[in-house]
């Protein structure tokens, strides 16, 4: 099973629908962690058949979306999040606390505009970085395999 993880696009719809029409052939779920909740709206009303599951940033004012959610994706626990309520920016313990009180085997974030992968304390993690205002490279997203050797994880960029 192949996850597609964008987040942080801010207005930058073409970079959002790029990653989209790139990976709709080859990805079995899009998570979308938040800070740009409108063009992600406008890409589901474009793009309907896409299956896409999304959480909200601290700059989606007004969202009645989640600040997290949890999925059951080919037999593991993916814990997926913006990051701003679980302090990301000043580290990861609250995020991992958090994660193992879920049964989370995945751990997913945004917020901070920079690309991490990591296994730590049993858990994968990842931040795909932001795919509309980068603050280390380019624009750039996450590619999460679930396969039955395991999981694989990497950042890329457009």
């Amino acid at each position: 099973m192949r996850i597609v993880v964008l987040s942080d696009s801010h207005r930058h719809y073409d970079a959002l629908e790029e990653v989209m029409l790139l990976h709709q052939a080859d990805a079995d779920l899009f998570l979308f962690l938040g800070d740009g909740e409108y063009e992600l709206d406008l890409l589901r009303s474009v793009r309907p058949e896409l299956k896409i599951l999304s959480v909200s940033g601290n700059c989606d004012y007004g969202s009645d979306q989640p600040d997290y959610g949890v999925t059951e994706c080919a037999g593991k626990t993916v814990f997926y999040t913006h990051g701003f309520r679980f302090g990301v920016k000043s580290g990861l313990e609250d995020l991992k606390r958090e994660a193992r009180r879920l049964g989370a085997d995945i751990v997913l974030y945004g917020h901070t505009h920079i690309p991490y992968v990591s296994y730590e304390d049993g858990l994968y993690i990842m931040n795909p970085g932001s795919i509309g205002r980068p603050r280390v490279g380019g624009p750039s997203y996450g590619i999460v395999d679930i396969m039955d050797e395991g999981i694989a994880m990497h950042t890329a960029e457009l």
